[in-house]
């Protein structure tokens, strides 16, 4: 999020604020989306691929998009090469590219216990340029979903622009736009990468913060008017998602617990052995070693510089790193390495539905 800020200044063709019209009213975006959703067979998502808070309320939707009839997954992210994740339920690391953080793991896995068929629709070649991709992804989609269940009912996940309905896109069309013409089925467009809270607030779009400032949203938040009409930021998509500011807590921001789904748990890094950086992952009990962990984070130690020879050096006096995974109830190995791949702890743990003081919970 620091490093790769995209800024979202407003642009010419931006919408009205819906602060500014009466007929539109605030509701959390995890109710209203799939009331939308209702009406079509196919629902589209976007998301910046470095900032995984906009995949965090994806995961949430899904449970409730799986009780509303749809039953196929498709994620930009995912290789075709790995012909066993279905069957396994769990991805790897030679399952996809962004499936490799967490939080876009916790999404595959999700749908895929949840009955999902998880499908991947990436181009594998790029030639011709970025219609030739659109277009590519479009015809896998729709022949790996509606060619053989012409009943489907689909959710995608995508980044960024792909899921434009409508408008200039690049060098043609977006791959919404070439899956439209294919299926002739209309789809619901979410936007969920232009109102969420950047490292410095002058890049945050002005209506983000006049949406934030007077209405204070502890969850993601999305616009509808009485008729039902939902409210977008800019033409070409149905929607836009405002997610509330991040807030720290216990040094990682507080939409790591899924909107509840997840909660924190305390790990102390006494066998990290004085090294500076020390690796804690947590992985279900039921997957294999070569699991996607459920969390993962670094707990650092900031080491002592010795004033003569200037090199770092650990005390036994320092604190001991630690802070909180976060993770859903159940059972899960949790691992630590150090930086030379040393594992000097492995051990089961197992998170319970209610917080207790023996559980390690805060």
């Amino acid at each position: 999020m620091d490093s790769y800020s995209i800024g979202q200044p407003p642009q010419e063709g931006d919408s009205p604020s819906p602060l500014t019209d009466a007929g539109y009213a605030a509701h959390p975006a995890l109710d209203a989306i799939p009331e939308l959703a209702r009406g079509y067979r196919i629902v589209l998502f976007n998301e910046a691929h470095n900032i995984p808070l906009t995949r965090s309320l994806t995961v949430q939707l899904l449970s409730k998009l799986r009780q509303e009839g749809f039953n196929y997954f498709a994620a930009e992210t995912l290789y075709e090469s790995d012909t066993a994740l279905q069957s396994r339920g769990y991805p790897i690391d030679a399952s996809g590219f962004y499936t490799r953080e967490p939080v876009y793991a916790e999404m595959v896995r999700t749908a895929l216990k949840l009955g999902f068929k998880v499908i991947a629709y990436e181009a594998t070649t790029n030639a011709g340029g970025s219609d030739a991709r659109e277009t590519t992804q479009a015809r896998n989609i729709n022949e790996q979903v509606f060619k053989s269940d012409p009943h489907a009912r689909l959710v995608v996940d995508a980044g960024y622009s792909h899921i434009v309905k409508s408008g200039e896109y690049l060098d043609g069309a977006s791959m919404a736009e070439h899956l439209f013409k294919l299926t002739h089925l209309p789809m619901l467009s979410v936007e969920q990468t232009m109102l969420y809270p950047h490292p410095l607030s002058s890049g945050d779009h002005p209506y983000y913060t006049a949406v934030m400032q007077q209405l204070q949203p502890k969850e993601p938040i999305v616009f509808v008017n009485a008729a039902g009409n939902p409210w977008s930021l800019r033409p070409g998509y149905d929607v836009s998602v405002f997610f509330p500011p991040v807030k720290m807590l216990h040094g990682r921001p507080d939409w790591l617990s899924l909107g509840g789904l997840r909660r924190p748990y305390f790990v102390i890094g006494d066998r990290c052995n004085m090294r500076s950086v020390c690796l804690v992952e947590a992985r279900y009990s039921d997957e294999g070693a070569d699991a996607i962990p459920a969390d993962r984070m670094l707990l650092e130690q900031t080491p002592l510089i010795n004033s003569q020879s200037h090199i770092p050096v650990f005390s036994t006096y320092q604190s001991i790193p630690s802070g909180y995974l976060y993770l859903r109830p159940g059972k899960y190995q949790l691992l630590l390495t150090t930086e030379d791949d040393s594992i000097v702890e492995k051990k089961n743990i197992v998170v319970p539905d209610t917080p207790t003081p023996s559980s390690g919970q805060p």
